[in-house]
């Protein structure tokens, strides 16, 4: 029998969720905010500097990721 597993989607769901979580909380910690809205352009550009010399490869990529684009549509 093939190894399978039944419902993945849910763990990598509950990963990505803790992921972006962890990220938001330690951005908002660090720039000492209540509200993502409250992040400076030029906080926002430092965080992409950040992102874009960070390996490709590391989980924290959606996390990052996730902000900046949350960011970026509350500011369109």
């Amino acid at each position: 029998m093939a190894f399978e597993w039944n419902k993945i989607h849910k763990f990598e769901d509950s990963f990505e969720r803790e992921i972006i979580d962890s990220v938001e909380d330690y951005i908002m910690d660090y720039y000492d905010i209540i509200e993502l809205h409250e992040l400076t352009e030029k906080e926002v550009n430092e965080i992409k500097t950040f992102t874009q010399e960070l390996s490709e490869y590391s989980v924290m990529q959606v996390g990052l990721n996730n902000i900046l684009m949350r960011w970026d549509d509350m500011n369109e």
